[in-house]
């Protein structure tokens, strides 16, 4: 996978002739960070962003738009505690958008696990999860990734106002549909590849 985030940190790091474990203790942050944000399994939030770019003497946007740059084959997960509305969303899901590998959870704490490990590109939660629920789904993955596009998913409306108070990209009625995928594939914040799908 393309990493132009990390490609251009590690090189504007190196041109400051500075170390990972150097320009870690410049952001009181541990060398590991460094090498995780330069290998491209994670990116730095919203708030280090700024910081990181004045440690390198670059513009914060320059960095910010590197952090949304396009991804070839995007991870993608839907969390739905009903696993025949999530069976549907995902069959549904592969159809629209070709090139993503794509993970369906039924439960909370398997989807956080999975987003530990690789970069999720578009998070598309059920509100009501059993006795989790995807507002505090949307907030643990966006501080796992604050670049990750989340959309919830209920057969409730009146979850409308509550989810627009959080970072999501958008809200789909249930049950999923074709039609309702690509209209918040074209509002992505954060853009991947959708295989040619919107």
């Amino acid at each position: 996978m393309d990493n132009p985030f990390g490609e251009t940190l590690r090189k504007l790091r190196l041109e400051k002739g500075l170390s990972q474990k150097q320009l870690g203790d410049l952001l009181f942050i541990d060398h590991s960070t460094i090498a995780r944000w330069e290998s491209g399994s994670r990116l730095p939030d919203a708030v280090m962003v700024p910081r990181l770019a004045g440690c390198l003497g670059v513009d914060s946007n320059t960095l910010f738009r590197l952090t949304a740059s396009v991804d070839e084959n995007p991870n993608i997960i839907m969390v739905d505690d009903n696993k025949i509305t999530l069976s549907h969303g995902l069959n549904l899901l592969e159809e629209v958008i070709t090139n993503a590998s794509i993970m369906g959870f039924t439960r909370p704490v398997e989807a956080v696990a999975y987003a530990k490990i690789n970069r999720i590109a578009l998070a598309i939660l059920d509100i009501e999860l059993g006795k989790s629920n995807g507002l505090d789904l949307c907030s643990t993955l966006l501080e796992i990734n604050p670049c990750t596009n989340i959309v919830f998913l209920t057969a409730y409306p009146d979850y409308g106002l509550d989810a627009w108070e959080t970072d999501a990209i958008g809200f789909l009625l249930k049950p999923l549909t074709t039609e309702g995928v690509k209209a918040q594939l074209k509002k992505l914040r954060y853009p991947f590849s959708t295989g040619g799908a919107a």
